[in-house]
């Protein structure tokens, strides 16, 4: 529910702070005077799109803030409860205060806006989406609501309380499930297509035997074998160094360590060196061994390499005509290949069980939707007995109004297509409202449908922008009278109007003017006492000239309502 009102730098406006109470609240003034201005202003923070030009002359950027009471709250066309509000902020992590919730808005002159929820900058996205949820502004555009078939779908959900997720989730679901199919037929045409050539490149990797980790091995051989002279050589000149007949390095340690074993009964620690000695003659006689036995080994085959270098060639062919960077990669391809084949030969049974899947949930998806229409159908009977109620004392004593239901194609709303009929004179058929209907008679249908609404489920906050158009004397008192019974019971309801009789009827009253300064022309808002609304209202019923006659017809008339 709608606190407190903060604008700065708006337009005309240059500060309002306005405070908002519970119950049926009327905003009234001139033509011109600002009214515009204020839903302009709501708008905004309801996600709508900025325009820099509102930003009032002078000033560096304008600035927006309400405060709302979420106590209790739930939205319109829900079930919806605190919980599922604080599932919103804690989703965003945004702090959640049922108590005091500020929405506040931000725009430079330069075009760039900025929102926040409780001082947490958000996504417009994210704005609007919680101003739906807070706030219903219906303005005089939104008649034009009537003459979609969705938003009278709307209405007739509400007043039914149609359980619409889980029908969704089940519809989401078998919309999933035939992509899924429609792709798997895409897949085993286009395989089918190209089976001659998948089967050709299948037996190409086959023939190959490729085994992982051969790559390396045979490039480590080419290049041993590559290098055959070059290793001989190096081994042969080590093996000399190391135990060549009179000057190998193994010989020369046998001497030294004979030499420092002749002599430890002289010399103290010369058995520890002779000790030392004979354990690098072990390991280097041991190493020299080994160089030995790889120069006989090494043994340069010619026949081999070219054996090696072709196998290396048939792999390097296949990494690039497939686009692989190793054996391991070609591997993975057969295996996709072999797949892909298998696939065709079983494409009918996957294809006959993705089938019999979209299948089952098309019938369940078809169960849901009758349950659906069962309910629709019940809470129509309930809007045209209501609305023929609330229309008949808003100057309609002939007015016909009908549900009509139609099936169709099964859809994400089920398979339900809604049209509201209507017709004010017993001589004029049933034709679609937004046809037939004059403005006024709109205006008093989108009403009575709202009051119908708000009783079906919480509305927090509801702002009628003169929805009195093409209305005056009884006509006027019975509008204003449903308004301010939408507004009981905890709730909100905030008319701008032009009508005394309905200014009348609130338990607030707000009027908005204009003033001209030296510094430009200014929109302020005040908030009306009972002697102040006796004028306003005065004013409302005879214009500039307020007459006594005026004078006592207002106070009459805020008797009689309050």
């Amino acid at each position: 529910m709608l606190r407190q009102l903060y604008i700065k730098n708006f337009a005309l406006i240059d500060v309002l702070d306005m405070e908002f109470h519970d119950g049926f609240s009327v905003i009234t003034g001139e033509t011109g005077a600002g009214k515009s201005i204020l839903l302009g202003a709501i708008g905004l923070l309801l996600g709508q799109r900025a325009d820099a030009k509102t930003v009032k002359m002078g000033a560096d950027r304008c600035v927006i803030e309400a405060h709302f009471d979420l106590s209790g709250h739930a939205s319109a066309g829900s079930d919806e409860t605190n919980s599922d509000l604080e599932e919103l902020f804690r989703d965003n992590d945004i702090d959640y205060d049922a108590a005091d919730t500020i929405v506040r808005r931000e725009l430079s002159a330069q075009g760039k806006s900025r929102a926040f929820i409780n001082d947490t900058p958000v996504s417009l996205a994210l704005l609007k989406e919680l101003g739906e949820r807070l706030m219903d502004v219906h303005s005089q555009h939104q008649n034009l609501l009537l003459g979609k078939h969705d938003f009278q779908l709307g209405v007739v959900d509400i007043i039914a309380q149609v359980p619409m997720t889980h029908y969704q989730q089940s519809y989401a679901t078998y919309q999933d499930t035939l992509k899924q199919l429609e792709a798997l037929r895409e897949e085993i045409e286009q395989n089918r297509r190209n089976a001659d050539f998948l089967q050709f490149q299948y037996g190409e990797l086959s023939e190959a035997r490729l085994t992982d980790g051969e790559q390396e091995e045979l490039e480590q051989r080419s290049d041993t074998m590559t290098h055959s002279e070059d290793i001989k050589g190096a081994l042969y000149e080590a093996g000399e160094a190391l135990s060549g007949d009179e000057n190998g390095i193994v010989t020369q340690l046998k001497k030294a360590t004979a030499a420092l074993q002749g002599i430890k009964n002289v010399l103290p620690g010369a058995d520890e060196l002779a000790e030392r000695l004979d354990s690098c003659y072990i390991e280097l006689k041991d190493v020299a061994a080994d160089v030995s036995d790889r120069l006989e080994n090494i043994d340069f085959d010619p026949a081999e390499l070219d054996a090696v270098n072709a196998r290396l060639d048939t792999i390097y062919a296949l990494q690039k005509k497939y686009h692989a960077d190793s054996v391991a990669q070609l591997i993975a391809i057969q295996d996709d290949l072999r797949q892909k084949l298998a696939n065709i030969e079983n494409s009918d049974d996957a294809l006959a069980e993705l089938s019999r899947k979209a299948e089952a949930q098309r019938a369940e998806c078809q169960r849901q939707a009758d349950a659906l229409t069962a309910l629709r159908q019940k809470a129509a009977k309930t809007i045209d007995r209501q609305m023929k109620e609330r229309l008949v004392p808003l100057g309609m004593p002939n007015v016909r109004f009908e549900t009509r239901m139609e099936k169709v194609e099964l859809g994400s709303m089920g398979q339900d297509r809604v049209a509201f009929l209507f017709s004010a004179n017993k001589s004029t058929a049933l034709q679609p409202v937004s046809q037939v209907a004059s403005g006024g008679e709109i205006a008093r249908v989108m009403l009575a449908l709202k009051a119908m609404i708000s009783r079906a489920v919480k509305l927090p906050t509801i702002i009628f922008d003169e929805i009195d158009t093409g209305v005056s004397g009884k006509i006027a008192e019975q509008l204003a009278q449903i308004m301010a019974e939408m507004g009981s019971g905890g709730r909100q309801v905030i008319s701008i109007t032009h009508l005394p009789q309905i200014a009348a009827l609130g338990t607030t009253h707000y009027r908005v003017y204009k003033e001209d300064t030296a510094q430009g022309t200014t929109s302020h808002t005040v908030m009306l006492n009972e002697e102040e609304r006796v004028r306003e209202i005065a004013q409302m019923l005879s214009g500039s000239d307020v007459t006594e006659a005026a004078m006592a017809n207002a106070r009459q008339l805020l008797k009689i309502n309050n």
